[in-house]
């Protein structure tokens, strides 16, 4: 299936590692121009050569999500080169690592900083977006949200920022001008996925028999991918989605038991 994405202008955040590398990858194989930004250059760099190994067109833009004029700087350099910006997939989060304690006696600044480098950051690089999407009558942001924000029981200041990124999203998809301008507002909200690396991995490495009992205990016997995450992603960003607007969409084989938003 031709999913009318050639030749268009994507930005990944976070596009380093995990999600957003596997992302950038699915979007370049479709034929679009990829940018991705992060605060290391080398693993970025590696990711462009992969992208151009498959014949795609990849660009790494050192930028910190925390700081304003780096999202700023990053959406200006972008639309400087190819005067456009089609695509945008807010990857870049994080602070969901398990802790130990109780909730009121955990380190001063973990909230503000959850909430900052997911929600605050997927708020400033959507608004510097959205005035080149809206004059040239198309776009797609996509943000990477989580099965956290989805239902209660995990830590609470990741999934309170997850639920505020989903309402950023929906809030955007009922704005009238903005569909009418061609733009969709999407989440994608992982479960369990696993990736080299990441606290699943960590996991795996650390308890293999305590990982084997989490993973048979999910109803699909195992953790998603990243692949699975990024065709996701891919498939909100098609010209064939333009209808899919305001959604968010669990990708975690059946192991939320929420019934839905």
């Amino acid at each position: 299936m031709d999913l009318g994405l050639k030749d268009r202008v994507a930005l990944v955040t976070g596009g380093s590692s995990g999600i957003g590398r596997a992302t950038a990858l699915a979007l370049a194989a479709e034929g679009c121009d990829v940018v991705i930004c992060a605060r290391g250059r080398a693993r970025m760099e590696e990711v462009v050569g992969q992208i151009e190994n498959i014949g795609g067109f990849g660009w790494a833009i050192e930028a910190d999500a925390l700081r304003p004029e780096d999202i700023r700087r990053t959406v200006e350099l972008v639309v400087a080169k190819w005067a456009r910006l089609d695509i945008l997939v807010n990857n870049v989060g994080g602070g969901g690592h398990r802790v130990k304690g109780l909730w009121e006696d955990q380190r001063p600044g973990l909230w503000d900083e959850v909430y900052a480098l997911n929600a605050t950051s997927t708020v400033r690089f959507t608004m510097a977006a959205l005035p080149h999407m809206r004059r040239q009558q198309w776009g797609r942001v996509v943000t990477i949200t989580s099965l956290q924000g989805h239902e209660a029981g995990g830590r609470p200041w990741y999934a309170m920022a997850k639920r505020a990124q989903t309402s950023l999203m929906k809030s955007l998809a009922v704005d009238a001008a903005l569909s009418r301008d061609g733009i969709t507002f999407n989440c994608v909200a992982p479960g369990a996925v696993m990736w080299e690396g990441n606290e699943w991995d960590f996991f795996r490495r650390s308890d293999p028999q305590g990982f084997s009992a989490y993973a048979a205990s999910l109803p699909g016997g195992r953790l998603g991918t990243l692949d699975e995450v990024a065709s996701l992603v891919v498939m909100c960003c098609s010209q064939q989605a333009s209808r899919l607007s305001g959604a968010s969409i669990p990708l975690d084989g059946g192991q939320s038991k929420s019934f839905g938003d």
